[in-house]
């Protein structure tokens, strides 16, 4: 929702434009507006069009992060303003090149995002107040935050905050923010957004141009110590854009930045086959959420369809498809919905730029 002449698509010199981030709570089975929570933006950001993070409903709360880094804490019920904060004003680090886009998580009494700046990569704040619990890492410079959300996993019995950052691929104790172990990564343009994958003691991980990472972490007497299994290996591995990847025992299935959908063996990274029927082409950055979904997986693509289909190390077979939902931004040429659905009460809810629709799939 932007109030001045729209920029170019990219928005690559990050003029700054004035707009309108909402929050909006609808009733579930009407679609009528229940309440909604507004506040004016200043972005100097590529594609400037509103938040990139989906809201986080917990304990009666609901938490939100703008793609300028604004937090919102409200009241789940109400709409009302619990507390809030700016991130970039608290942190002192510019947004990155496509916004703040790292969805926050919630663990015990800490609220953990990342901030970014110097030994502030990534805070926990009290998830009731707001209030500064830790702060940990660095990443100085916009470009150097990344848009991979923190993870929480356990490995070889430590219990951790996974960090899959543009420089390094690190793990952090949750409770302190302490470093557990780190290897380096390059990724091209701070481009990391994939949530890391962990099959057993191996850690996976990959961005942009060609860039993928398989780490193995062992223990003795609860020190972790890290390697690198592989790094960037051609033909190997998979390197998603902005769709997160799904791992069925022990084989990755996601889309490359070429568009194609790859099931990759762990952890040798070997590709046991490609696909382009999901999307129905394949292009750079092409599009398709994955859901698992008992036995079968649900695939919404970046043209608006609704897939049932079925994922194993033999291949792809589809079982049903319906366009629920029409494109209605363009990105490097083409019209996509890039926003990923919700599913609840067995009904899909997805939206676009313009609207959101509710699809039965009860029948």
């Amino acid at each position: 929702y932007l109030t001045k002449d729209k920029v170019e698509e990219g928005n690559w010199d990050r003029k700054e434009m004035t707009g309108i981030e909402r929050v909006v709570c609808l009733d579930a089975a009407k679609g009528e507006q229940v309440w909604k929570h507004e506040y004016p933006v200043k972005y100097a950001i590529s594609y400037p069009n509103g938040p990139r993070c989906t809201p986080l409903v917990h304990g009666g709360k609901v938490y939100t992060l703008g793609a300028e880094g604004n937090i919102f804490c409200l009241d789940a019920a109400k709409g009302s303003i619990v507390w809030q904060k700016e991130l970039k004003k608290e942190y002192k680090n510019g947004s990155p090149l496509w916004g703040y886009a790292a969805h926050p998580l919630i663990d015990g009494d800490k609220f953990i995002t990342l901030a970014g700046g110097d030994g502030t990569h990534i805070v926990a704040l009290n998830k009731n107040t707001g209030a500064e619990i830790w702060k940990a890492e660095s990443s100085n410079g916009a470009d150097a935050v990344g848009y991979c959300p923190p993870t929480i996993v356990t490995i070889e019995g430590v219990r951790q905050i996974v960090l899959l950052k543009p420089k390094s691929f690190t793990g952090i104790d949750p409770e302190t923010g302490k470093r557990l172990w780190s290897q380096p990564y390059e990724a091209d343009n701070g481009s990391i957004i994939m949530t890391p994958i962990v099959v057993g003691n191996h850690v996976f991980g990959g961005g942009w141009r060609n860039r993928n990472l398989l780490v193995k972490l062992s223990a003795t007497d609860g020190k972790l110590t890290s390697e690198t299994v592989w790094r960037d290996k051609k033909g190997f591995g998979v390197s998603p854009v902005n769709v997160q990847p799904i791992e069925i025992e022990k084989t990755i299935y996601g889309f490359d930045q070429n568009g194609k959908l790859y099931a990759v063996e762990l952890p040798s990274g070997k590709r046991l086959w490609e696909e382009e029927k999901v999307i129905g082409f394949s292009s750079d950055s092409a599009t398709a959420f994955i859901v698992k979904n008992g036995d079968r997986q649900v695939f919404f693509t970046e043209r608006g369809d609704l897939v049932f289909g079925k994922l194993s190390p033999k291949g792809y077979e589809e079982i049903s498809r319906a366009n629920i939902l029409k494109p209605a931004h363009k990105v490097s040429g083409r019209s996509v919905v890039w926003s990923m659905p919700a599913f609840a009460d067995k009904k899909v809810f997805a939206r676009n730029d313009e609207e959101i629709v509710c699809v039965d799939l009860a029948k």
